[in-house]
C-alpha cells in the first residue's frame, strides 16, 4: 500500500501535488505546494485538477506557487541524515562489570558513597 496522498476529487487515483483550502470570510479559494498533513477541511488535488481549478462567482483564486528553494533535501536535511548515520554506525559502550566476592573494591567507599552488593 502506497504512503502517498491521493487526489481529493472522486475517482481520480493520481497523487496529489497541491493543497486546496477556502478563506469563507474573504470568499477565496487558496491553492498551494501540498501541505505537510492532510487536514480535514483542505482538499489534496493532483496536478491535472490543480489547474483546472475554478471558483464559485464572485470568489478569487489566490494560487500559491511552490518555493524552488524549498524542493528537495537542503545542506542542513543532508547534515542531519550524515549525523543520524554516523551516531547509529558507533559501537554500543561496553557493559560495566558486576563486582565478584573476591573483588578488592567491594563494600569500599567512594567519597561519600559506599558500593554495596546484595551480599552487604
Amino acid at each position: 500500500m502506497s504512503l502517498a496522498r491521493r487526489c481529493s476529487r472522486t475517482a481520480c487515483g493520481r497523487p496529489a501535488v497541491n493543497t486546496l483550502t477556502y478563506v469563507y470570510a474573504d470568499q477565496t479559494a487558496v491553492l498551494g505546494p501540498l501541505a505537510t498533513y492532510a487536514e480535514p477541511h483542505a482538499y489534496d488535488l493532483c496536478e491535472p485538477h490543480s489547474e483546472r481549478l475554478s471558483a464559485p462567482r464572485g470568489w478569487e483564486v489566490l494560487r500559491l506557487a511552490p518555493d524552488p528553494k524549498a524542493q528537495g533535501p537542503s545542506s542542513d536535511d543532508l547534515l542531519a541524515l550524515a549525523d543520524a548515520v554516523r551516531e547509529a554506525a558507533r559501537p554500543a559502550p561496553a557493559p560495566v562489570p558486576l563486582h565478584s566476592a573476591d573483588d578488592p573494591t567491594r563494600g569500599a567507599k567512594r567519597g561519600h558513597l559506599r558500593v554495596l552488593t546484595p551480599t552487604d
